[in-house]
């Protein structure tokens, strides 16, 4: 054996090697990550011909010859096949049943045609030893079915690579490199069999077991380097571009890197055209977003696009390099427009009475005092009234409980329409009712009450027995005088006051407005 062959045997060993390595790999490391499972199988059947072809060549014998080209013929068709179906898996693509039939038909055909062919010659025409080679080397003469399998072989891989650089431009640099090294690899083989099939490999060995070696190599790279299988642009394609979260990723100076679908319901304004300009730019015409993302804390923000409104839960995290150094920004919007509003509905469930869907008087006590707060102001007037239903317990026993519950809701909607939109309504207990007016004397005060009552006691309600029931009120009216003194216990006085005061109306017989008083005796 010459060295020069020995060289070329021992690069193809090298090769097989290599293949196994990264199969042995694969299979224990990655081989649940989408593309690895083809892959795995790929680099097998790969070592396996790239192996037999090396007994190839130490063969002596044209027999010898035969016999491991068969080997080879077991496993090299599917090559191409398993390498497309991989490509498939790596960039999220699903295929249907019918298409594996497809695939895999010319394989299975090429192996039964080669292993049939002394019966037909439509794969080798002949088959004999070169006489022009220091060592023997199968000179073939090729039959159609050669080419067909030849040009199946071509398209497979053809396919492989254009589905790997469909991915390059939206894809980030990272990905770019990997993307780039898969293809080169896939690329070697193709060039190597040009090579041969065209009579420019030396001494007519077929170069493509040899380019396997420089193929696993490349391989190699990606799978080491760039941690093919572990970090895929399909981690983008299905992940980022399928999340309900917006996100937008920013470099160190606040140039746009990538986006997601989900962020131009919060940003419409972003196109492809976006990519590489700064933020501040692209959210010229949305100065509130614009300063949220300059500002770059952590925040809620409220979207209004139309009458739709939207609620983002705002989050930045600093993408750092090897070394510690901040190189980008990823901003995520979390869309919590639904815990928002059930946060409202849980707020309004606790907020108001739920009979007469007005405020229950914790609540009615809370915005009082937030909207008496007397800042920037010296003094705050206004007006304090309670008031209850006359004679109530005798309407619950006569017509039932249920009929109640009627008047005390008629009675909230009736005082509710007498009022303007700043003052306040609550249920302060039982049939009784709790109403501050703003901005008020009591004269005014007393001159609204007064049309309040004069309209219970001419209105009626008609229960579910279809009998009108009539009903009055008492009212206590009390003047608040908020000052930055006496601050929290204005409201309390002014009820107490107020209390008073409707005592004294029901003192003297009922369906009557009783200012306070100051001479007032508190009981």
């Amino acid at each position: 054996m010459i060295e020069e062959l020995r060289s070329y045997i021992l690069i193809i060993v090298f090769a097989g090697v290599l293949s196994l390595i990264i199969c042995l790999f694969s299979y224990l490391k990655l081989k649940d990550s989408p593309g690895a499972r083809h892959y795995i199988i790929v680099t097998f059947l790969s070592a396996i011909f790239t192996f037999s072809y090396a007994f190839e060549l130490s063969s002596s014998t044209l027999q010898e010859i035969n016999f491991w080209l068969g080997i080879e013929y077991f496993v090299m068709p599917f090559i191409p096949a398993f390498t497309l179906l991989m490509c498939f898996e790596y960039v999220g693509v699903k295929l249907k049943q019918k298409f594996y039939y497809a695939l895999f038909g010319i394989p299975l055909i090429t192996v039964f045609t080669h292993h049939t062919n002394e019966l037909h010659h439509l794969y080798y025409v002949s088959v004999r030893l070169r006489t022009d080679t220091p060592f023997p080397i199968a000179d073939m003469e090729y039959g159609p079915f050669f080419y067909v399998h030849s040009l199946y072989l071509f398209i497979c891989l053809s396919i492989s690579m254009i589905i790997l650089l469909l991915q390059l431009k939206k894809s980030l640099f990272r990905f770019k490199l990997q993307i780039l090294t898969m293809v080169a690899g896939l690329f070697v083989p193709i060039a190597a069999n040009h090579f041969y099939l065209n009579d420019l490999s030396p001494f007519g060995i077929d170069l493509g077991p040899v380019s396997m070696s420089l193929s696993f190599i490349l391989h190699g790279i990606a799978l080491f380097t760039f941690q093919m299988f572990n970090v895929l642009p399909i981690a983008r394609e299905k992940v980022f571009e399928s999340m309900n979260e917006g996100v937008i990723v920013l470099d160190q100076n606040g140039t746009i890197v990538d986006y997601n679908k989900s962020i131009q319901k919060v940003m419409p304004m972003l196109n492809t055209f976006s990519l590489g300009k700064p933020i501040g730019m692209v959210l010229n015409e949305d100065e509130k977003l614009r300063e949220l993302i300059i500002l770059g804390m952590d925040c809620d923000y409220e979207c209004v696009k139309g009458t739709q409104i939207a609620h983002y839960q705002v989050r930045f995290s600093q993408v750092v390099n090897g070394n510690g150094t901040n190189i980008g920004t990823i901003i995520t919007f979390v869309n919590i427009t639904e815990r928002v509003e059930l946060q409202e509905k849980l707020k309004q469930l606790a907020s108001y009475d739920g009979l007469t869907k007005i405020y229950n008087r914790t609540y009615f006590l809370e915005q009082s005092n937030r909207k008496l707060d007397s800042k920037g102001r010296k003094e705050r007037n206004a007006c304090l009234v309670l008031f209850d239903i006359d004679h109530f317990k005798k309407i619950n026993d006569t017509y039932g409980h249920e009929t109640g519950d009627l008047v005390l809701s008629h009675i909230a909607e009736l005082v509710k329409d007498c009022l303007r939109p700043q003052d306040l309504i609550g249920r302060y207990g039982g049939e009784e009712f709790i109403v501050l007016l703003f901005d008020m004397n009591v004269d005014e005060a007393f001159e609204i009450t007064n049309t309040i009552r004069i309209k219970i006691s001419e209105s009626f309600i008609r229960n579910h027995d279809f009998y009108n029931v009539s009903v009055t009120a008492s009212f206590g009216v009390a003047q608040v005088q908020v000052t930055l003194a006496n601050q929290q216990e204005a409201i309390k006085l002014a009820i107490r006051n107020a209390d008073e005061a409707l005592y004294e109306a029901k003192r003297d017989g009922r369906n009557r407005v009783q200012v306070f008083k100051e001479n007032m005796q508190f009981k």
